[in-house]
């Protein structure tokens, strides 16, 4: 297990500087002059020169790319600055440090990643479950219509209907907005109850097709059969046998679904006015602010790499005859 989880972290870490260099490298391939945002319209050629040197940008692409690699480990100085590792640099919008604005931003997500994750996880496996077992009568039918209506259904969609409906019709509901769990836990979800259930609502029905399909596929296999011929309860042959066998692929689904909202539910949280790593994400590629986007880009792409290797160990939890070699 050591030796695989090794491995990974080393393969992962390629993959995150890959993707660092791609996502550099294809910035400067723009059009735009990032320092003329920085300036704003009135700038003359000296102010010019200044936000370019603040901002490190007066040096060769390659040069740049290196010391930004550089101060992720080790910290870097900026003339307007030190900058702390890790250090993505200074945001060429507000000259503000990257790490500290994702930071400040993150609980938000987490927050609403987790949330809507255990509405959908619960309620989507629960329902599958109930649709295998009832599986043929007008229950499985009428449970499984449901999960392909809200499969199809859209955050935009369903997220306007929602404010308009129970918080601005009704009133029965807060406006969405993110409260520090810390600082009031009852204003923390009230606040996060509505995105929550939009945000599951589009998730559980792959949750409850996947865990129907999974049991229907293992009821049928020979060790079932085995413990049925054996004398053991339906429960029993359910929960003990079917179950375990149906879990991997849902782990796996979870896995990468869960690390894919620690980066950022970007049309989830610009619906419900949620400052979070999404919406932080959208305003960068919108305003060209590249240290911003490879600051939200890598923190994303290293939650769905960790995800995807705590998956892929969880195998050998899970199935005994896995073996990670």
């Amino acid at each position: 297990m050591l030796r695989f989880l090794l491995r990974r972290s080393l393969g992962a870490v390629v993959i995150l500087v890959l993707i660092s260099a791609i996502t550099f490298f294809l910035f400067f391939a723009l059009p735009a002059e990032p320092a003329r945002l920085a300036c704003g319209k009135n700038c003359d050629a000296a102010s010019m020169a200044l936000v370019n040197e603040n901002l490190g940008l007066d040096e060769p692409v390659p040069v740049q790319y290196a010391k930004f690699m550089v101060g992720i480990v080790a910290g870097r100085d900026f003339p307007i600055g030190h900058c702390d590792a890790p250090c993505f640099g200074y945001s060429f919008v507000n000259q503000e440090p990257v790490w500290d604005t994702i930071v400040d931003r993150f609980p938000t997500t987490l927050s609403l990643a987790l949330g809507a994750a255990a509405l959908f996880l619960v309620v989507g496996v629960g329902i599958g479950m109930v649709a295998a077992w009832r599986r043929g009568t007008w229950v499985d039918k009428l449970l499984s219509s449901l999960s392909l209506l809200g499969q199809s259904l859209q955050v935009y969609f369903v997220g306007v209907l929602c404010l308009a409906w129970f918080v601005s019709g009704l009133e029965i509901m807060d406006q969405p907005a993110y409260h520090p769990i810390t600082d009031d836990p009852v204003r923390w979800f009230d606040g996060m109850l509505l995105p929550w259930l939009v945000l599951s609502m589009l998730f559980l029905g792959n949750y409850s097709r996947m865990t129907r399909s999974q049991l229907v596929e293992q009821l049928q296999e020979d060790h079932v059969r085995a413990a049925r011929a054996k004398g053991l309860t339906q429960r029993t042959v359910f929960l003990r046998y079917a179950w375990r066998g149906a879990i991997a692929p849902i782990v796996t689904l979870f896995g990468m679904d869960l690390g894919s909202l620690l980066g950022g539910a970007m049309i989830t949280e610009y619906t419900f006015t949620l400052h979070g790593i999404g919406r932080l994400a959208v305003d960068s590629v919108r305003l060209t602010d590249l240290p911003m986007l490879m600051g939200v880009m890598l923190i994303s792409s290293a939650a769905i790499v960790v995800f995807t290797i705590v998956v892929d160990a969880a195998y050998a939890l899970i199935d005994p005859r896995v073996r990670l070699a």
